[in-house]
């Protein structure tokens, strides 16, 4: 399936990508995990290996030999490896996962706005929105969310993170994860307990205080005005290193002749993208950011092939959002 979604129900508008179920607006998160075909359980079991060459028709349980800490993670419902894991590996199952929004949706500063399973239930998600929101200069709007990705993958932590999202172009303006207060992370060797709940939830600050900061940033970058210079080292930046010009009678215009396609795209979403021409952003260090977001989110490599919506949210796409934020800062902070 397109964009590597297994099962998704959304409640709203319709995802950029056109899939899932559509679903009501008050959805208790249990309620959601259903209506998303995520009431599943995972475990692990034993890696067994074969004493010796044999065909498959040849095959009983003589054959087979216990291969000492190695399992495999299994969804129980269909019996489908997700991957392969040591004796260390704790899963978390889906139910625990959504059981953490209840305390939220509950109280009223959430609402469960869409739920799925990735790369044929290796990755999960839940996606909340917080009750707080801003809206920059000529009514660009942002709202907070708070996203919970649990991949039943050895190696890989669960991820707890604030992520906002502009509303005019539907862009995920991933927080900085070297931000103490962006994300939270789990590795599968503990269980999540009550303490590590409320762990997350200390370290994530469920409240709008997550969100105030964010909309200083946010009002920071709209305030600041890039040159041609800056925006084009900027760009180079995040997707050429290599590609630096400090001075040029048009540096634009010179970046642009040597830029890879990701680079080129940026330059032209900056200009070109939904709510470019907003007041907040025409000409500014939060259009500039968005311009990156824009590409990761809707246009690299992968649309197609189905990554685009686990590398925007979760993968390298991701990583790239949360530096060009970094870089926005500071070329803001410079100017």
């Amino acid at each position: 399936m397109a964009h590597e979604i297994e099962t998704m129900a959304y409640a709203g508008a319709v995802p950029w990508h056109g899939l899932g179920v559509p679903v009501e607006d008050n959805l208790t998160p249990t309620e959601m995990m259903q209506a998303a075909d995520l009431d599943w359980t995972v475990s692990t079991r034993p890696a067994y290996t074969i004493n010796e060459p044999v065909h498959r028709e040849g095959m009983d349980e003589s054959n087979l030999i216990y291969v000492e800490g190695h399992n495999f993670i299994t969804r129980d419902s269909d019996n489908k490896i997700l991957s392969h894991c040591g004796d260390d590996y704790i899963p978390v199952q889906n139910e625990q996962i959504f059981d953490f929004f209840k305390k939220f949706t509950e109280a009223g500063h959430m609402t469960m706005e869409t739920a799925g399973s990735l790369k044929s239930g290796s990755e999960i998600w839940g996606l909340a929105k917080i009750a707080a929101d801003f809206k920059l200069a000529g009514g660009d709007e942002v709202k907070g969310y708070l996203l919970i990705n649990q991949p039943h993958v050895a190696g890989k932590a669960m991820v707890i993170k604030f992520t906002p999202i502009r509303v005019v172009c539907n862009n995920t303006l991933t927080v900085a994860l070297n931000d103490g207060g962006a994300a939270f992370r789990m590795p599968h060797i503990r269980e999540f307990d009550m303490d590590v709940r409320t762990a997350a939830e200390e370290a994530l600050g469920l409240s709008k205080a997550r969100q105030q900061e964010f909309q200083e940033q946010a009002e920071f970058l709209a305030s600041k005005q890039y040159t041609g210079d800056t925006v084009a080292n900027f760009i180079a930046e995040l997707y050429q290193k290599d590609l630096f010009i400090e001075k040029a009678k048009d540096p634009q215009i010179v970046m642009r002749e040597k830029f890879v396609r990701s680079a080129e795209m940026v330059m032209t979403a900056i200009d070109q993208s939904p709510g470019a021409t907003l007041k907040a952003a025409k000409g500014t260090w939060w259009g500039a950011l968005n311009g990156v977001t824009f590409v990761e989110d809707h246009q690299r490599k992968g649309q197609e092939t189905g990554n685009a919506m686990h590398s925007a949210w979760f993968g390298a796409g991701a990583n790239r959002k949360a530096k060009a934020l970094t870089k926005a800062i500071e070329y803001a902070e410079a100017s």
